[in-house]
């Protein structure tokens, strides 16, 4: 979470995004870098995780890596994600879900979309992203949470104009739940590895629209801000 901020629900308005599908051709080329920076007050779309282990606040980057948050909110607003589990967990790295149940029963999914890891956003701890098979364009409800900075998963990192994994958005609360989960014994179950001993459910996945506040520093603060402390007795 940025030092100096804090994500605050705005409340009144709803969150979610237009049914109207974005279109885009699969991208191709130089990264297209267009970083943005959420600006304070402006209105941004938040997802809370609730997990057995505690919350995860999202911001989602709408203007970066629109196909990308268009799609996971679209499993968001059908509930898609209620019930399912991180099903991959490997430490010092990522832990990611989206795509089981708690039987460990894969979930059907909408078709895959374009990657946009050549927006010029970096896999840094902390932030989301769409997980994908080998194949660079078919990514659809996996996501997975960076637990450190790793850059061999951007766009690039495997040659000139190699396809990464695509960022989409970054946690704003809850990285202690994130660090907890990463650190989970894991096994192997079916054909499967590193899949945590015990369940890590995600149990729902709700959206809201939130707001980038200043948080002021303590010789900031106006006279009704400050501590009132008390004469000694």
């Amino acid at each position: 979470m940025s030092k100096g901020f804090k994500w605050l629900p705005l409340l009144g308005l709803v969150a979610g995004f237009s049914s109207t599908v974005l279109a885009q051709d699969l991208p191709q080329g130089q990264p297209q870098y267009r970083p943005v920076v959420p600006a304070i007050n402006q209105p941004e779309t938040c997802v809370k995780l609730g997990t057995n282990k505690g919350e995860i606040v999202l911001v989602l980057d709408r203007q970066g890596a629109p196909v990308s948050s268009q799609n996971f909110m679209s499993y968001v607003d059908e509930k898609y994600y209620d019930g399912t589990i991180f099903h991959r967990v490997i430490g010092n790295f990522m832990i990611q879900g989206g795509g089981f149940d708690k039987e460990f029963a894969q979930k059907e999914t909408n078709k895959p979309i374009p990657n946009e890891s050549n927006n010029g956003k970096k896999n840094l701890r902390g932030t989301i992203a769409m997980a994908r098979t080998s194949s660079p364009h078919s990514a659809t409800s996996q996501f997975f949470i960076n637990a450190v900075d790793n850059p061999g998963l951007d766009y690039g990192a495997r040659g000139a104009n190699s396809w990464g994994y695509a960022v989409f958005g970054k946690v704003v609360s809850g990285m202690e739940t994130v660090d907890q989960i990463s650190q989970v014994r894991t096994g192997r179950m079916r054909q499967h590895r590193d899949v945590p001993a015990e369940r890590i459910m995600i149990m729902s996945a709700t959206s809201f629209t939130c707001v980038k506040k200043k948080v002021p520093a303590p010789n900031q603060q106006t006279p009704n801000q400050q501590v009132q402390q008390k004469p000694a007795q």
